[in-house]
């Protein structure tokens, strides 16, 4: 592989080293085992001989297999961290637009990554790491939707707003949490969803 790649819009970027490129291969295995076994069934033998790799040389990359998970966690988290905020700045000027798109992209999310996503759900009460991570997502949420929805002449500026926004994205998470670990359509959890939030704040 050349040590330079370009990306949509042309400009130069640094190839993946190939310790990154063994560290993606690592992490997409384990999402596929997570997807087939659940974080019970999967273990660091099976990781490894997934990857291609012994157990020692996966412990190069990863200490345990709540480590596997909690970085998986993390490139799910790296997506939907600011999502809010950088729909907002795609569409200016439409709060209630970019709330929505914002619901799509974490839709999207949801679709592309259940498994993990519920890992993340289900792992944060006992893995630290990983209630960091979750936690941190979360509050971004908040803080960004507040923010949002502060500037609409519908809400305003309020103090209750930061709490409704915290119990709304709590019950977002959980809509998709429930419709994807049942296998429901994530876009009827979607139309309830974007519904509340809509009815909630008027716009």
């Amino acid at each position: 592989m050349p040590p330079y790649a370009y990306d949509e819009h042309g400009r130069r970027v640094a190839s993946p080293s190939k310790g990154a490129l063994r560290e993606r291969k690592i992490l997409d295995e384990a999402e596929q085992q997570l997807v087939e076994l659940g974080s019970e069934g999967m273990t660091v033998e099976t990781i490894a001989r997934a990857a291609g790799l012994t157990r020692g040389a996966l412990y190069f990359y990863f200490r345990s297999k709540n480590d596997v998970l909690a970085a998986l966690v993390q490139r799910v988290t790296a997506e939907l961290q600011g999502a809010v905020a950088s729909r907002q700045r795609a569409l200016p000027g439409a709060p209630r637009d970019a709330l929505r798109s914002a619901i799509d992209l974490t839709r999207d999310l949801w679709a592309r990554h259940g498994a993990v996503m519920r890992a993340a759900v289900e792992l944060a009460p006992s893995v630290p790491v990983i209630e960091q991570l979750w936690s941190a997502t979360r509050d971004d949420t908040v803080r960004s939707v507040t923010e949002l929805l502060g500037s609409t002449d519908s809400v305003g500026p309020d103090d209750r707003t930061a709490a409704l926004v915290g119990a709304l994205v709590g019950m977002t998470e959980r809509t998709f949490y429930e419709a994807s670990r049942a296998g429901t359509d994530l876009d009827d959890a979607t139309e309830v969803v974007t519904t509340i939030w809509d009815r909630t704040f008027g716009l």
